[in-house]
């Protein structure tokens, strides 16, 4: 038998990283190894994540906002951001969001629109770990069409009171502050959109814990609820009015999981390449069959051009010029074809793949959501269909 050789050797992929980014990769694949991986199937059956020991952890390796500078943070490119996300996801989507939520969605708004005071006040803290925060724009009743939004800020005095509720929350019901997106009378129409800072022991503010979740089990997913919560002129971001703010953290999110789906496809295929190669089928080798070779062969096509795909937005984004539509055009590619490839490995497990001893359902199961999270397969459609046509099919 001849030697084998990874995807990454086969597309090369170390020519286009450099040796700090590989220090990031390596590093944060450690971790992954050391102290992810012996627990996440259990964290996943059981449905639950220790998320206060793992945030300090997370914060002392310099994960949480790591493409933010000052306050804490690490500063980093965007691509070795994206690098870190890929090594996290390759052990479970949940851990992936858990961390983008805090470093890409909560900080990011802070960074991006708060005052000095918020920025101050809270980004050190969530930055080291010590504070974990949520990202409130979603509603029951509103997804993909934020615009539609019930929760309502309105003015009393000098005060803001806020009423209604959001859905799909992560780190919603452990949060210490929660980015709350509402309706305001200052304008008409989402342009009146602003955001608030809300530490979660505001009174007023509820959340309740989603249960029987049959994907991203190893992560913390909430309802939260605001009755006639009262907060001071202060808690508003000062930097941004209408959907522009919210959107934009989505798009520092959407980034993330171009390449964080990646991780979960190779994860994905590395297990069925050693699976197939010490399964004897008629004695020899499942991997010796050419159906499991043609299998195989697909599956790292694919990886490989998403990890390319991934790069390649990559620097576009440290330069500065990213467009929207080239973060949909990865979130689009790379997570329709990481699920697809997951639901292949299970088939060449067989009934093994099932189970929690191998990854790849683990790994099917979450990438349903992460499939229609931070923008539907559709939506991400209509935004590349409306580049390449310029007319706006969303209505």
């Amino acid at each position: 038998m001849s030697a084998t050789k990874t995807v990454g050797e086969l597309f090369g992929f170390d020519r286009l990283i450099n040796d700090q980014e590989r220090a990031i990769v390596d590093t944060v694949r450690d971790f992954g190894a050391k102290r992810l991986r012996p627990h996440v199937g259990e964290w996943f059956e059981n449905g639950t994540l220790p998320v206060r020991d793992l945030a300090r952890e997370f914060g002392a390796l310099g994960l949480f906002g790591m493409h933010l500078e000052g306050y804490g943070c690490a500063g980093t490119s965007a691509t070795e951001y994206g690098l870190a996300c890929l090594e996290i996801e390759a052990v479970d989507s949940g851990l992936r969001s858990f961390m983008s939520v805090q470093g890409s969605l909560a900080m990011f708004a802070l960074r991006a629109f708060g005052s000095d005071e918020q920025r101050e006040e809270w980004l050190p803290r969530m930055a080291a770990g010590d504070a974990i925060g949520c990202f409130g724009l979603t509603e029951p009743d509103f997804g993909s069409n934020p615009a539609g939004m019930r929760t309502v800020a309105k003015r009393d005095g000098d005060d803001w009171v806020i009423n209604g509720s959001k859905m799909w929350i992560t780190n919603g019901s452990v949060a210490d502050v929660a980015i709350v997106w509402a309706r305001t009378d200052l304008e008409e129409g989402s342009r009146g959109v602003r955001g608030f800072v809300v530490p979660t022991d505001t009174k007023g503010f509820r959340s309740m814990v989603v249960k029987h979740k049959l994907s991203l089990r190893a992560s913390i997913t909430a309802e939260l609820s605001f009755e006639d919560m009262r907060l001071p002129a202060s808690a508003m971001l000062p930097g941004v009015t209408g959907l522009k703010g919210p959107l934009s953290c989505l798009n520092e999110a959407r980034f993330g999981i171009v390449f964080g789906a990646v991780g979960a496809a190779r994860d994905s295929l590395e297990c069925a390449l050693s699976y197939t190669a010490d399964r004897e089928v008629f004695d020899k080798p499942l991997s010796g069959y050419q159906i499991s070779q043609t299998k195989l062969a697909d599956m790292a096509l694919e990886v490989g051009k998403a990890f390319l795909l991934a790069i390649q937005l990559g620097r576009i984004k440290d330069e500065g010029k990213i467009a929207p539509e080239q973060i949909s055009l990865g979130k689009l590619n790379n997570v329709r074809e990481a699920i697809a490839i997951a639901r292949e490995c299970r088939t060449l497990l067989g009934a093994n793949g099932i189970t929690l001893e191998y990854p790849v359902m683990r790994h099917a199961n979450n990438l349903e959501s992460v499939l229609t999270y931070e923008g539907t397969s559709e939506m991400h459609q209509l935004m590349i269909g409306k580049a390449l046509t310029g007319q706006d099919a969303f209505r």
